[in-house]
C-alpha cells in the first residue's frame, strides 16, 4: 500500500482503496502507440470545440473561465464588442478632428483648386470707326475648340469625330488629343457650322469656348493704317498697336466651377464681360473719300507699272486727314498671307528725297527774308550750270526767268541760285519750323526723316537741298508742311484721331512760319503751275481753280549714287483761292513714265473732283461716269466696277436703288452719291437687306442714320 500511495502521488491519481484498485494501471502498461492515439484524440476534440464557437468551452482543467455559465459568457462577449466599437469611434472622431481642425485649411484649398478655377476674362475689343461712325474694325464672338486629353475615353473615335466635324487633318487632331498636358487647342476661331458639328458630336473631353475675332468689314480699305491684331487679340501693327491699351479694355478674373470629372459647370462673370469692353477709337478718315483716293491711286500705279503709291487728303480748316490710301492694298483680315513690306505704312515710315515738291518752301523763305522779290530774275544757264563742285541740269533749256517762273517751270538751276542767296542757316531754320527732321506727332509709327545740321552743309549740300535732294521726308511730313501754306503760313497740326478715349494732348502747337503776303505770293505761283503753262497742267479741274507743285525726284541706289528710278509726286490745293482740301500723291518707281505731272497730277484731279462733288462744293462739275472703287480683292478692272454700279443705279431710277446682292463697297458708293452714309450691320461683304426699300423715295434730313444695310454673316 505504501508503494501504491507513493506511486499514486507521483502519477497525480488517488491511491486505490481495494485490492482491485491496487492493480497496476492499464495506462501504465499501455503501449506507446495507444498513448499517442489518445493524445491525437484530445487534440481533435479541442479543434472541434474551437470550430463550434466555444473558445473556452469544455471541462478541461486548463480553461480559466470554466466556472462561468452560458449566461455569464454572453455578457463578456457583449462587453468585448462594446469596447471594440468604442475604440473605433474614438479613432473616427480623432481623425475627424485632425481633418477639420488641424489640416482643414490645406484640404479646403485642395478642394477649391479641384472644383473651382479662376480664369482671366478680357472684354470685347473696342471698334475703330471713321468720322461718320462707319465701322472700320470690330470684334465678333466666335467659337474655339479645345480638348482635355485626360478626359478622352476613345482616342480614335474622338480623332475621327473632330476631323470630320472640322474638316481638319486627322494628324493635327490626333496630336492635340494625345498631348501630354491637361489642355490642348484643337481649332481656334472656327465658323458657326464647324462649332455646331462639334457640339452635336458630344465627344467626351472636347469643349467649346468663346473668343473674339477681329473683323475689318471693308477688307483692304486703309489696311496699312489700321494694322491688325494677333490670335490673342493684341495689336501688332498700325493703329491697332498704337491704341492697343485703349481698344483692349479691361480684364477680370472669374470663377469657373467644375464637376469631379473636370467639366465646366458655370462661370460667374459671363454677364459682366460686356462691362469690360474696350473703348472705341474714332478716326478723322471719311470712308467715301478713302474710296476715291484708293481707286484713283490704284489706277495710276497699275497704269505706270509703279512699285507703290500713296495718297493723303487733308481738310485744311481742321487739319483732319480724310483719306490715307496706299497701294498695293493690304487686307488685315488675312494678314498672314502677306509679306511684311505689304503692311508697311510707307506714308509715315519711308523717308524719301522729295524732289521739286520742296521748292515752294525755299521760295517762301527767300521772299520772307527779302532775299528775292516776285520779279527778281535768275539766269538759268540754258539748262546746264557747272559750279566749282557739281554740274546742275534742267529738263528744259531756259535763259533768264523771274522767281515765279522758276517755280512754274521747276528749274533746278534757278532754285540753286535762290538757295545760295538765302544761305544754309536761314534755309535750315525754315525747314525746321515746317517740321522737317522731326516726327509730326500723329499716333503712328513714323520716321523723323533726314535734315542735317546746317553747320555741316557744304556748298553742294545747299545747292542740292534747294531742289529737294540731300534731304529726306515722309509723306505726312510733306503734307504737314503744305498745310502750313494752305493755312495762311501758320503751322497747324495734322489730326488723325477724333476721339480715342485716352485724353491724349494735341500732337503739336500752332506757330506762324510765313506772313500773309509771302503766302499769297507762293499760292499764286502754285496756281500758275497748274493753270498756266507749268508742269502740273494735268491737275486742272474744269470750273474751279486749283494749284500745286509737281515732283520728279531721283532715287539713290544701293551705292549712294543716283540711278534711273524716280519718285513721281504732286501736292496741291482745291480750290486754290481759299484752300479747302490738300491732296498729296506719291507714286514710287513708275516704269512707263516718271514725271510727277504725268503720273501723279491726274490722281490729284480725280480725287479732288470727287471729294468736292461729294461735299457739294462742285455741283456743276462733270461726273466721271459712275464712280469706281479701289480693287476689293485682286486687280479688278475699273470698267467692270463702273458698269456694275451704273446698273445698280438704273434698277430704281426714280428712288432708292436695289443694292441687295452687291458688295458693301459698291452699295456704299451708290448711297454716297445721294449724300447718304448708310449704317452697316453685320460682318460680311454682301448686302442681304436694305432700308429704305428699293424704289422708295430718298430720305431727307440728316445723311447718317436713315439708311441701313444688313450684310451677310460670311466675312
Amino acid at each position: 500500500m505504501l508503494r501504491a500511495d507513493r506511486k499514486s502521488r507521483i502519477l497525480g491519481r488517488p491511491a486505490p482503496r481495494t485490492a482491485r484498485d491496487a492493480r497496476p494501471s492499464l495506462e501504465l502498461r499501455a503501449p506507446r502507440a495507444a498513448r499517442v492515439a489518445r493524445d491525437n484524440g484530445d487534440r481533435r476534440d479541442a479543434r472541434n470545440r474551437r470550430a463550434s464557437g466555444s473558445v473556452f468551452g469544455g471541462t478541461s482543467r486548463f480553461n480559466p473561465f470554466a466556472r462561468f455559465g452560458d449566461a455569464d459568457w454572453s455578457r463578456v462577449r457583449l462587453y468585448g464588442v462594446g469596447c471594440v466599437f468604442a475604440v473605433l469611434w474614438m479613432l473616427l472622431w480623432s481623425r475627424a478632428w485632425y481633418v477639420q481642425v488641424y489640416d482643414g485649411d490645406r484640404l479646403a484649398g485642395l478642394a477649391r483648386r479641384q472644383h473651382m478655377a479662376a480664369e482671366t476674362v478680357s472684354g470685347r475689343r473696342g471698334a475703330i470707326l471713321d468720322r461718320n461712325g462707319q465701322i472700320l474694325a470690330r470684334s465678333v464672338e466666335v467659337r474655339s475648340i479645345y480638348v482635355r486629353p485626360g478626359e478622352v475615353r476613345d482616342v480614335d473615335a474622338t480623332v475621327n469625330g473632330l476631323a470630320t466635324a472640322l474638316e481638319a487633318p486627322a494628324k493635327h487632331v490626333r496630336d492635340a488629343v494625345t498631348a501630354k498636358r491637361g489642355f490642348s487647342w484643337v481649332a481656334r476661331k472656327v465658323d458657326d457650322l464647324a462649332a455646331e458639328n462639334v457640339r452635336k458630336a458630344g465627344l467626351p473631353g472636347v469643349y467649346l469656348t468663346s473668343e473674339y475675332e477681329r473683323i475689318y468689314p471693308f477688307k483692304q480699305m486703309a489696311g496699312q493704317l489700321l494694322g491688325f491684331v494677333g490670335m490673342e487679340s493684341k495689336g501688332l501693327e498700325g493703329l491697332e498697336l498704337t491704341f492697343d491699351e485703349v481698344l483692349s479694355g479691361d480684364s477680370a478674373r472669374n470663377v469657373v466651377q467644375r464637376d469631379a470629372a473636370g467639366r465646366r459647370l458655370d462661370m460667374d462673370g459671363g454677364a459682366a464681360r460686356a462691362s469690360l469692353r474696350g473703348r472705341d477709337v474714332r478716326l478723322t478718315i471719311d470712308t467715301q473719300v478713302q474710296f476715291f483716293a484708293e481707286e484713283a491711286l490704284a489706277r495710276s500705279v497699275d497704269q505706270f507699272d509703279a512699285s507703290w503709291g500713296g495718297c493723303l487728303v487733308v481738310d485744311v480748316d481742321s487739319g483732319d486727314i480724310l483719306a490715307w490710301a496706299q497701294y498695293p492694298f493690304f487686307n488685315p483680315n488675312s494678314y498672314r498671307d502677306y509679306k511684311a513690306d505689304r503692311w508697311r505704312n510707307r506714308l509715315a515710315a519711308d523717308a524719301l528725297e522729295p524732289g521739286s515738291t520742296l521748292k515752294p518752301f525755299l521760295v517762301a523763305a527767300a521772299l520772307q527774308e527779302g532775299v528775292v522779290k516776285g520779279d527778281t530774275n535768275f539766269n538759268c544757264e540754258k539748262g546746264r550750270w557747272k559750279t566749282r563742285y557739281i554740274t546742275i541740269r534742267d529738263t528744259h533749256s531756259y535763259d533768264v526767268l523771274p522767281v515765279n517762273k522758276v517755280l512754274r517751270y521747276s528749274s533746278n538751276i534757278g532754285m540753286a541760285k535762290i538757295g545760295l542767296e538765302l544761305g544754309a542757316k536761314r534755309y535750315w531754320e525754315y525747314l525746321n519750323q515746317l517740321g522737317f527732321g522731326d516726327r509730326t506727332g500723329l499716333p503712328i509709327t513714323e520716321s523723323k526723316g533726314i535734315l542735317r545740321d546746317p553747320r555741316h552743309w557744304s556748298e553742294p549740300d545747299l545747292i542740292t537741298t534747294s531742289f529737294g535732294q540731300a534731304i529726306a521726308a515722309t509723306g505726312v511730313q510733306m503734307a504737314q508742311a503744305y498745310l502750313t501754306l494752305a493755312n495762311g503760313g501758320e503751322r497747324k497740326p495734322l489730326r488723325l484721331v477724333v476721339d480715342s478715349g485716352d485724353d491724349a494732348p494735341a500732337n503739336s502747337a500752332s506757330q506762324k512760319v510765313y506772313n500773309d503776303k509771302t503766302v499769297k505770293q507762293v499760292i499764286s505761283m502754285l496756281r500758275e503751275v497748274v493753270e498756266e503753262d507749268g508742269t502740273g497742267t494735268r491737275a486742272r479741274i474744269p470750273g474751279i481753280m486749283v494749284g500745286g507743285k509737281t515732283g520728279t525726284a531721283q532715287k539713290a541706289d544701293e551705292t549712294g549714287r543716283y540711278g534711273h528710278e524716280r519718285l513721281a509726286s504732286f501736292v496741291g490745293f482745291a480750290p486754290i483761292d481759299r484752300p479747302k482740301y490738300l491732296i498729296l500723291v506719291m507714286v514710287d518707281e513708275p516704269q512707263k513714265n516718271s514725271y510727277g505731272g504725268v503720273v501723279a497730277a491726274p490722281v490729284f484731279k480725280h480725287v479732288a473732283m470727287r471729294t468736292m462733288a461729294y461735299h457739294g462744293l462742285l455741283p456743276d462739275a462733270p461726273d466721271p461716269e459712275a464712280p469706281a472703287y479701289a480693287t476689293p480683292l485682286g486687280k479688278t478692272g475699273p470698267v467692270e466696277v463702273r458698269r456694275e454700279v451704273a446698273e445698280a443705279v438704273r434698277e430704281a431710277p426714280d428712288g432708292v436703288p436695289n443694292v441687295v446682292g452687291k458688295s458693301v463697297r459698291r452699295a456704299v458708293e451708290v448711297f454716297a452719291r445721294q449724300g447718304m452714309v448708310p449704317i452697316l450691320k453685320g460682318a460680311g461683304q454682301t448686302v442681304i437687306r436694305q432700308t429704305p426699300e428699293p424704289g422708295a423715295e430718298w430720305p431727307k434730313g440728316q445723311p447718317t442714320g436713315q439708311c441701313v444695310l444688313w450684310l451677310s454673316e460670311n466675312s
